[in-house]
């Protein structure tokens, strides 16, 4: 600005005036008579006068300061700890709102989807709907044994969509969809266990919470960018760092973080906790092509297969110690659950034709 270069200028100017007569010959002896000392006290006088003028005026560095506090408070405040990791991270949405926007959202995709939901009566709705049951009474006692200081919300609803996608995703407030192109890699009930405790964990972990208030510290901080630098180049800058640096390393670790939960959920619902590694490998079987792991939302699958042979041992030792003799009783029940199943179908499939 002006000021700044006329702060700039004068010394040199100051010390120009002085020193350079019009005369060249003169020049030489007026610069010869300038002893090092005076030079340098010529020059600090314009050092101490450039730093003067280079000082913040106190209305610009009060509210900076003043909302960094702020800043740096509310982040602290709203730390939470991860149930079963106890990983820190930043949680500052409510249940209740998270809830409700579940809710709306749920009804939102039951309308949009309505065409492709399989009926209630589907053979594979009942096997969804019977093993997701499971998992969620695991799932509401691991939340006890984790001493959560909320209830679990309402009962999980399960919604199985038709379509050639391979996917499952769990909305807050317990609700649960699962798209039929799931089927081609989960063959049996212990595999749809690994993936319905998966999606459960995540809402039992609140990541959906936890990435709406990453969005808002991030949202925040993009704006400050432009108060900066108004003309945009470091906003352009600042949002895909903090993907890459951020957004993207706290979703891999959210979905990490739910395969283990994961595992202890289908474990605990008396399902072999081996199917989840099984699902996954036959997974990275059929991808012919994956992003580098930086630059995914997910782990890579080579990262989750090592992760499980780390953590099924775990669990398998914890499953037999603990649960060998209930889980011997609930699978029969099991084994009989898909027998009936299996009739009604045949026969629906008979009244049919």
């Amino acid at each position: 600005n002006r000021t700044g270069a006329r702060c700039l200028r004068d010394p040199v100017l100051h010390f120009t005036k002085i020193t350079t007569p019009s005369d060249h010959s003169t020049w030489y002896q007026v610069d010869g008579i300038f002893n090092h000392q005076q030079k340098m006290s010529n020059f600090n006088r314009g050092r101490r006068a450039r730093g003067t003028s280079a000082k913040l005026p106190s209305y610009v560095y009060v509210p900076v300061a003043g909302f960094a506090g702020t800043f740096l408070y509310m982040y602290w405040y709203f730390q939470d700890e991860a149930p079963f990791t106890r990983r820190k991270r930043l949680l500052a949405t409510s249940l209740e709102w998270e809830r409700k926007l579940g809710d709306k959202e749920y009804h939102n995709l039951l309308q949009l989807h309505k065409r492709e939901i399989l009926p209630p009566s589907h053979r594979a709705a009942i096997t969804v709907n019977r093993v997701g049951s499971r998992v969620a009474k695991a799932a509401n006692d691991f939340a006890l044994k984790q001493n959560a200081r909320e209830d679990t919300g309402d009962d999980y609803t399960y919604t199985v969509v038709r379509s050639d996608d391979a996917n499952a995703f769990v909305l807050p407030n317990n609700h649960v969809f699962v798209l039929s192109g799931l089927f081609k890699y989960v063959r049996d009930e212990d595999e749809l266990a690994a993936v319905l405790g998966h999606e459960i964990a995540h809402n039992l972990a609140r990541h959906a919470g936890e990435r709406m208030s990453s969005n808002v510290l991030i949202g925040i901080l993009a704006r400050c960018t432009l108060l900066i630098d108004p003309s945009g180049i470091l906003y352009s800058i600042f949002v895909p760092a903090s993907k890459m640096m951020y957004d993207l390393p706290h979703s891999r670790d959210q979905e990490i973080e739910a395969d283990y939960i994961g595992l202890y959920l289908a474990s605990d619902a008396c399902y072999n906790p081996n199917a989840a590694k099984k699902v996954f490998a036959l997974m990275k079987d059929d991808t012919d092509r994956m992003p580098p792991e930086f630059m995914s939302t997910h782990p890579s699958y080579d990262s989750r297969l090592s992760n499980f042979d780390k953590w099924i041992p775990e669990v398998l030792g914890k499953h037999n110690s603990d649960d060998r003799q209930k889980c011997l009783l609930i699978r029969e029940e099991m084994k009989v659950a898909r027998q009936r199943a299996a009739l009604n179908a045949a026969r629906r499939e008979h009244n049919y034709r």
